[in-house]
């Protein structure tokens, strides 16, 4: 299913024609209306208005900020447990050891494809791929801890739980974005904005239809782009899956 919000540079280009097309919608009623006395009146209800856009905007950015924050944490934690079950690996049997270390530098690869992911269905493909990898490193790991039943090998099991966990906690995420009906709402009040301010800028200078409009288009495509994980400028780079990766390639 087509998703725009998963191309950021469709939220800049969209709503800033509709934008636009509601201040000039504005100015065209503002023609049209006889004069009266109701300029203080107007201003009460714009300045509300703007306030309330402000205050959306505001927490919708906060919103998409944090998940930023955590899909990092998330990739670093997951950079952390790989490392950890990576290096645990060698208190198995030399035969198993081998095989499991293996299996963990394919999944790593495989985490760091996902990272790169640029579109939900490649993402998906990659969790399929990274599902194998996990049933194929639990088998590889509870068969010769099954045989003789150890406190380390209960370590082991423990950090490859720690990996699959991390990996759960990542991908959930990725797919944690702002609701779209929060989406809804501030265009919703972004147009009511715009025709707000073209109704109240008739007779002035038409660059002032062009501010509002280009100011919020901006500031939505900045909050579309930070909560993209899949497209977009601004992306959550895996920095730290890839140190890893070098560091185990030159061991």
């Amino acid at each position: 299913m087509f998703n725009p919000l998963n191309y950021p540079f469709l939220i800049l280009v969209g709503p800033l024609l509709a934008f636009w097309l509601a201040a000039q919608i504005g100015d065209f009623f503002r023609g049209r209306q006889q004069k009266g006395d109701h300029h203080e009146d107007f201003l009460f209800v714009i300045g509300g208005t703007l306030t309330l856009l402000g205050l959306l905007i505001g927490f919708s950015f906060s919103m998409a900020v944090n998940r930023y924050d955590q899909r990092k944490n998330y990739e670093a934690q997951e950079a952390n447990a790989i490392g950890t079950a990576y290096f645990r690996a060698d208190l198995l049997p030399a035969a198993d050891a081998s095989k499991v270390r293996s299996l963990l530098k394919s999944y790593l690869d495989q985490r760091i494809l996902a990272y790169k992911s640029g579109t939900e269905q490649q993402f998906s493909e990659n969790s399929a791929q990274t599902a194998r990898l996990q049933n194929g490193l639990w088998s590889a790991v509870t068969r010769p801890v099954a045989v003789q039943p150890t406190p380390i090998g209960a370590r082991i099991l423990d950090s490859l739980n720690d990996v699959f966990s991390s990996q759960t906690y990542a991908q959930a995420a990725w797919r944690n974005r702002i609701p779209i009906s929060a989406w809804i709402l501030l265009i919703a009040i972004s147009i009511l904005c715009n025709l707000l301010v073209g109704y109240g800028a008739h007779g002035r200078s038409a660059f002032l239809l062009f501010v509002l409009p280009i100011a919020l288009s901006i500031s939505l495509f900045l909050i579309a782009d930070i909560d993209s994980p899949y497209r977009g400028v601004i992306h959550v780079l895996p920095q730290n899956l890839e140190s890893l990766a070098d560091s185990l390639r030159s061991q």
